[in-house]
C-alpha cells in the first residue's frame, strides 16, 4: 500500500515570436496556440517510513537544469518543509518540438529563441509547482500496478529513422530495411497504474519511444503533438466513464532513432523534410498517432491486474552528478578497453545536417563544405600541437581521440566553432543559409564568453518504488543503446529485488544523444549529437552502475561520490542574455503590417486568431 496523489496543470508559456525548442530553425517561432501544454505530477509516499517521491511529466521539448533548480526553489519558497530536493523529485519531458524555448542557463539551447525569456521560465516554474502542490493535496491510500503491452506490427505508430546506423549493431541479426523499419524499434509500452484503496482509478503514466515530431518544423503553433493528443484522448475516455479527475501522462521512452513519420512526399520543400505521417495534415497525423498510443495505454490499464504485477515494497531514491566530459569508462561496458574515455562536449557536422526524416538542417552542399573545413582544422590543430606546450598537445589529442570519427564543428565547452573562438570570423558564410546567419548573429550578439554553451555536470537519478526502478537521465537514447543500458541496470538492481527497470530519458536536464559505439562510427544525426564522444554509452552505463551499486546499501550508510555540482546562475546572469527579435523576424512583422494596412478585414481576422 502506498499513498498516491496526482494532478495536472496548464503550463502553456506563450510569447509571440519566441522560437520553439526542438528543430532549432530560425522560422519555427510561436505565433498561435493549437493545444495547451500540461504538466502532470504523481506523488508516491511510503506510509511506514514517510519516504516520498514525485514524478512530473511536462509537455515540453526537454528539461533544463535551470527549470529543475527553479522548481525546487519555488516549492521551498511556498513550503520550507515540502521535503523535495534533487534526489526525490524527477522532472521529465515528453519532447514535443512545438513548445517554447528560452528557459535554459546554457546559450546553445537558447539559439532558437533567441535568448533567455524570463517570463517563459517563470511561467513554467510556477505552473509546474502548482501541479506538485495539487498532487500533494490529492494524496490518498492506494495501489500501484506495473504492466506492459506491445503494439501489433500493423499499427503505424513508430519507425526507425536511421537504419544504416541501427544495422551496425551486432544485436541486429537481420538487417532492417525501409519496409521493416517498423520492426527496428522497441514496440513495448510500459505502464504504471494508480488506483485508490476505494477502487477509484487515479491515473497512469506510461513510457513508449516515438519522437514527438508528427508536427513538422514549418509549424508556428504551440502543440503537445502526438503524446499530448494521446493524453487528452485517454483522459477524455475516463471522463466519459465518470472520472473527470483521471490523470494520464504519456512520457517519452527510448526514441532516439524513432520517428512517427513513414510516408514519403516529394512535393514538400527540403527544409521542411519530405516525410510525413498518416495524413498530409500534420495535426491530423499527430492525432492519429496519439490515438494509437491512447488505445494501447487503455488496453494495458484495463488488463493490468491480469497481465501485470502489484508494486510492493518501500521507496528509495538517489542522484549522482556526473562530469560527462571526463569519464573513464568501466572496461565491461567499453568492449574491454582500459582507456575508453569521454571528452568535452562537441557537436559534429552530422548534427548540423539534422535528422532527415524529422527535420533536415543544412543543405547537403553546405554539409560538404563544413566537412571539408572541419577536417582541415583537425589537420592544422594536430600539426600545430607538435609545436605547442604539453597541455595544448594533450588537449588536442584527447579531443580527437574521444570524439573519434566525428567531424568536430562546434565545441560547446570550449566555446569554439570550426576551430575558433572568433565567431564573427569563422569560415561559415552567413549568406549561404539563414540558420548559419542566425547562429553567427546569436553568439556575436550575446557573447556567452565566460560560460560553457552546454552543461558539463549532469544528473543521473534512480527511484525504486517497491520492486520497480525508474532510471532517469538527461539524454535522448537510441533503441539498441537503451537495450544495453536497461540490461546492465537490471543485472545490478536485481540484487535489490527489482523486477522491472523503466528507463526515463529527457529527465532533469539535457545534453544531446546517446548512441552505441557501433552506431556512432557512421556519424548520422544521432552520432553527431552524441556530444561526449564515441564512448558516451559506456560512460552512462559505468556511472549508472556506480549509482545502482551504491543504492544496494541502506540509505543511512550510503555514500554518493559526485564528480561535481552544476553551477548556480543568478537572475542577473540570466538577464545578460535576454530575448531579442531576429532581423528576419522584424522584416516579417513589417511586411505583415503593410499587408494589414492594405486589408483591414484581414487585420481583424489575425487579431481574432491570436486572441
Amino acid at each position: 500500500m502506498f499513498h498516491i496523489g496526482a494532478a495536472k496543470t496548464d503550463i502553456t508559456a506563450f510569447k509571440k515570436g519566441v522560437g520553439m525548442l526542438g528543430y532549432g530553425l530560425y522560422f519555427n517561432t510561436m505565433e498561435a496556440v493549437e493545444t495547451p501544454l500540461y504538466a502532470r505530477a504523481f506523488v508516491m509516499k511510503d506510509p511506514d517510513t514517510g519516504s516520498k517521491v514525485c514524478l512530473i511529466n511536462c509537455e515540453l521539448g526537454f528539461i533544463t537544469i535551470a527549470l529543475k533548480k527553479g522548481l525546487i526553489k519555488e516549492l521551498k519558497s511556498r513550503d520550507p518543509l515540502c521535503g523535495y530536493d534533487d534526489d526525490n523529485l524527477m522532472l521529465t519531458a515528453q519532447h514535443t518540438h512545438s513548445g517554447p524555448s528560452g528557459y535554459s542557463y546554457y546559450g546553445f539551447y537558447n539559439i532558437s529563441t533567441p535568448g533567455f525569456v524570463m517570463e517563459i521560465y517563470q511561467k513554467l516554474v510556477r505552473s509546474i509547482a502548482d501541479a506538485v502542490v495539487e498532487a500533494e493535496k490529492n494524496v490518498r491510500p492506494g495501489h500501484i500496478t506495473a504492466s506492459a503491452g506491445t503494439f501489433e506490427p500493423d499499427k503505424e505508430v513508430a519507425f526507425n529513422r536511421s537504419l544504416n546506423q541501427y544495422n551496425q549493431n551486432p544485436e541486429v541479426r537481420e538487417k532492417a530495411t525501409r519496409e521493416t523499419a517498423h520492426l527496428a524499434v522497441n514496440r513495448e509500452m510500459l505502464l504504471l497504474k494508480f488506483t485508490a484503496e476505494t477502487g477509484e482509478d487515479i491515473g497512469e503514466i506510461n513510457w513508449f519511444g516515438v519522437h514527438t515530431t508528427s508536427i513538422s518544423n514549418d509549424n508556428n503553433k504551440v502543440c503537445s503533438d502526438n503524446k499530448g493528443y494521446a493524453a487528452k484522448f485517454t483522459e477524455d475516455y475516463f471522463a466519459k466513464k465518470g472520472n473527470k479527475n483521471f490523470v494520464a501522462a504519456f512520457a517519452q521512452g527510448t526514441c532516439g532513432d524513432i520517428t512517427p513519420k513513414f510516408t514519403y512526399n516529394p512535393k514538400h520543400k527540403f527544409q521542411r523534410g519530405y516525410w510525413e505521417g498518416k495524413y498530409k495534415d500534420d495535426f491530423e497525423s499527430a492525432r492519429y498517432n496519439g490515438k494509437l498510443q491512447s488505445d494501447k495505454a487503455v488496453e494495458i490499464f484495463e488488463n493490468a491486474e491480469k497481465k501485470g504485477f502489484e508494486v510492493t515494497g518501500g521507496i528509495d531514491y538517489d542522484t549522482l552528478f556526473v562530469n560527462f566530459g571526463n569519464v573513464t569508462c568501466d572496461p565491461q561496458f567499453a568492449n574491454g578497453q582500459l582507456d575508453a574515455q569521454t571528452g568535452p562536449a562537441s557537436q559534429g557536422v552530422a548534427f548540423f545536417g539534422g535528422a532527415i526524416m524529422d527535420g533536415p538542417g543544412a543543405h547537403p552542399i553546405l554539409m560538404s563544405f563544413f566537412r571539408g573545413v572541419t577536417r582541415l582544422v583537425k589537420v592544422y590543430e594536430l600539426i600545430l600541437s607538435k609545436f605547442k606546450n604539453e597541455k595544448f598537445r594533450a588537449a588536442v589529442a584527447r579531443k580527437y581521440k574521444t570524439q573519434g570519427k566525428k567531424d568536430v564543428m562546434i565545441e560547446t565547452h570550449a566555446r569554439r566553432v570550426m576551430g575558433t573562438k572568433h565567431i564573427d570570423r569563422i569560415i561559415m558564410p552567413a549568406w549561404s543559409d539563414p540558420s548559419v546567419a542566425s547562429i553567427k548573429n546569436f553568439f556575436v550578439k550575446m557573447g556567452y564568453k565566460d560560460k560553457p554553451w552546454t552543461p558539463k555536470i549532469l544528473p543521473l537519478q534512480i527511484f525504486t518504488i517497491g520492486n520497480v526502478a525508474l532510471a532517469a537521465f538527461p539524454f535522448e537514447i537510441t533503441t539498441i543503446a537503451a537495450k544495453r543500458l536497461r540490461k546492465s541496470l537490471e543485472e545490478t538492481l536485481s540484487e535489490k529485488g527489482i523486477r522491472q527497470v523503466i528507463l526515463v530519458p529527457y529527465a532533469n536536464g539535457y545534453s544531446g544523444y546517446v548512441t552505441t559505439y557501433e552506431e556512432y562510427q557512421v556519424q548520422m544525426y544521432e552520432g553527431g549529437h552524441t556530444v561526449f564522444g564515441e564512448w558516451t554509452l559506456a560512460a552512462l552505463q559505468s556511472k549508472f552502475d556506480q549509482l545502482a551499486k551504491a543504492m544496494l546499501k541502506p540509505k543511512e550508510g550510503r555514500v554518493i561520490k559526485h564528480d561535481d555540482m552544476p553551477p548556480d546562475f543568478t537572475e542577473d546572469d540570466l538577464n545578460q542574455y535576454p530575448f531579442y527579435k531576429r532581423n528576419w523576424y522584424i522584416r516579417q512583422e513589417k511586411r505583415e503590417l503593410k499587408r494589414q494596412t492594405r486589408h483591414p478585414e484581414r487585420t481583424a481576422a489575425i487579431v481574432t486568431a491570436v486572441q
